[in-house]
């Protein structure tokens, strides 16, 4: 499905490849592993994250697993389109921290006959849809969903639980502040915090 391009420019079409799914599912591995696939096929390659994510190195994308590629930081999307001329693939990690202009960046360049591969988490620590990734997903041509292991019952997981107390909605963390649960586990979660909230209200009242 995900052929690396070939011809010049002139011929070559352009589209978007996402890849969503909770923490820890493999999202960045395989960003990697199709990036590298294009780099042994000659491409010209580029890749960017949002400057956000300093988790383990500035100018690198790193998967859970150590694995890594050098990458350019970006604070905005529309840098990419700046930065992004004479790249046959263009891939983008942690698509979910960008501003709601990334899809059209991803559109633009998709239609310049640029390959553009995003990955990122499809939705935040409450379940809900993340930043610009619904849009994202609805005009790409490819969306591959990708799952972890329920930390709970050994399930496939597609929700990213947050084990701190921070509501911020964007908060850099790995295994010691989120694990991945399947929906039941989520919810079960969910309504646990939620009776415990309520009888710690109750109890100052």
């Amino acid at each position: 499905m995900f052929l690396e391009h070939t011809g010049s420019r002139t011929h070559r079409k352009g589209w978007i490849e996402v890849i969503c799914g909770s923490m820890f599912s493999g999202k960045t591995e395989e960003l990697i592993r199709r990036l590298r696939r294009a780099e042994f096929a000659k491409q010209q390659v580029e890749i960017f994250k949002p400057s956000v994510d300093t988790r383990y190195a500035e100018a690198e994308v790193v998967s859970h697993d150590a694995s890594s590629i050098r990458s350019t930081p970006v604070p905005n999307s529309s840098n990419l389109l700046l930065l992004a001329s004479d790249i046959e693939v263009v891939g983008i990690d942690e698509a979910q921290f960008f501003d709601d202009g990334l899809p059209e960046v991803c559109a633009q360049l998709a239609e310049q006959g640029i390959r553009v591969i995003a990955a990122g988490l499809d939705m935040d620590y409450q379940g809900r849809p993340f930043g610009p990734m619904p849009r994202l997903m609805a005009m790409a041509e490819y969306v591959t969903k990708v799952h972890a292991i329920c930390m709970r019952c050994g399930d496939l997981a597609n929700f990213s639980h947050r084990m701190t107390a921070s509501q911020d909605l964007i908060l850099l963390g790995e295994t010691d502040s989120y694990q991945p649960l399947c929906r039941s586990c989520f919810l079960a979660q969910r309504n646990s915090a939620e009776a415990s909230a309520a009888t710690d209200k109750a109890h100052r009242e």
